[in-house]
């Protein structure tokens, strides 16, 4: 399908979103236990994008994976791809330029790419991560203009929680924004940022009132280029290696108080809230890293011949497939169902199980990555461990996927402290 028709099945979808759930095959809910459940068959629009994606995908940036991993380097050729196509971005609301696409087109797009090249995935994953603070508590002002050029394709936005003494425990962060007069000074460092020096704006997590603890914590709209604002040197990953990520440096940085995302001491809420809806769209990631790998196994062993025979005639083998698509078709499930949850709760109903369900749908899928993609690599034997073959390179990928946006381990703490409630 043309790229040119990709925004026509952008407003089709957001069409089919609006709509009320009729029956199962619909997206209708089921209740069962604590979670309700969407039992889903894709509408067709949705379907025609996710084919329109892959079409894109193979075509534009699968061919570049392997030597964005190898040299490693930024992939531009995919950048520009998604921006044609107006992919980047497409969860920002039509009012601010975007495609307005829902929560499922979104999880879609980044999938479709992820089973192509992880590392590519991450620009439309990040730019939604950066961007959902402002799009839950931004100014007017603040998200016009800092909305519009993301979805023109001008701006990439990355998003800085993390910091060398504070991980998992992300309240713990030093970073200090002082108020003087109408700006703020920023002094601390932030670790682990995904696409930094790439990106022109980053939403940055500061402690205004260190008295308050997580409550004196605020956020702020940092943009490259501001003065004391530097970047570290990049990071020597073991996947994803296309990606730059490097430490944020704040030495006296002055910005205008009119950057403040929210109300001071709101910034840890907006962090965690921010996350509720963006941990799915790193399930969607270790969703296609792992459709991408059973996609390829599943090709390879049909080929592959030993003992005269074709391996896939092997039931150790076929067992072994269907237990990768087994996992893999569950992991789509319950991330399409996080998906709506997100979409009604960005609308501003109020969704008590989306916590649970974003952490479940993110904690599953990319321990589904891991054990795919290591079976993949185990189908192909001796190749599947060399760089001739893409699996390897998928397995490498996939093990972020357990550890970035909140470790699995954390993930677990979350979702009992949502179930023992």
């Amino acid at each position: 399908m043309p790229e040119r028709d990709l925004a026509d099945l952008m407003a089709s979808a957001r069409a089919w979103a609006g709509r009320a759930p009729a029956t199962p095959g619909d997206g209708a809910e089921v209740t069962i236990g604590y979670m309700s459940f969407a039992a889903y068959a894709l509408p067709e629009e949705h379907e025609a994008l996710r084919a329109s994606v892959r079409q894109l995908a193979q075509d534009k940036i699968a061919p570049h994976a392997a030597e964005v991993d190898e040299e490693p380097r930024y992939p531009q050729e995919a950048h520009d791809a998604l921006v044609r196509a107006d992919l980047h971005a497409v969860h920002i609301p039509e009012e601010f330029g975007g495609p307005g696409a829902d929560a499922l087109a979104a999880v879609i797009v980044i999938e479709e790419v992820a089973r192509a090249c992880a590392t590519s995935s991450l620009i439309p994953a990040v730019n939604k991560l950066g961007t959902v603070p402002l799009l839950l508590a931004g100014s007017p002002g603040l998200k016009e203009r800092y909305l519009r050029p993301v979805a023109r394709g001008e701006a990439m936005f990355s998003y800085a929680l993390s910091e060398p003494e504070a991980g998992s425990d992300a309240a713990a962060m030093r970073t200090r924004a002082v108020r003087d007069g109408g700006n703020y000074i920023l002094n601390g460092t932030k670790r682990w940022i995904t696409n930094a020096g790439v990106s022109q704006f980053y939403t940055v997590m500061a402690v205004t009132d260190p008295a308050a603890g997580a409550r004196g914590i605020s956020a702020f709209v940092v943009e490259r280029g501001d003065p004391g604002f530097t970047f570290g040197a990049l990071e020597h990953k073991l996947g994803i290696r296309g990606s730059p990520t490097r430490e944020l440096y704040f030495d006296n940085c002055v910005i205008p108080a009119d950057r403040l995302v929210g109300a001071e001491g709101e910034g840890f809420r907006i962090a965690l809230a921010t996350l509720d809806h963006t941990r799915i769209t790193i399930a969607a990631q270790a969703l296609g890293i792992a459709q991408g790998a059973l996609d390829f196994a599943a090709g390879y062993v049909r080929e592959r011949r030993q003992f005269g025979r074709p391996v896939a005639e092997f039931q150790g083998v076929q067992f072994m497939l269907a237990d990768m698509a087994m996992k893999v078709e569950a992991a789509r499930q319950l991330t399409y169902a996080a998906a709506a949850k997100s979409d009604r709760a960005m609308a501003g109903e109020q969704v008590p199980d989306l916590t649970f369900i974003s952490s479940a749908c993110k904690c599953f899928a990319s321990d589904v990555a891991m054990e795919v993609t290591t079976d993949a690599v185990q189908l192909l034997g001796g190749y599947g461990y060399t760089r001739d073959y893409p699996v390897e390179r998928m397995m490498r990928d996939a093990k972020i996927t357990q550890i970035y946006e909140g470790t699995n381990q954390i993930q677990r703490v979350v979702m009992a402290r949502q179930l023992l409630k």
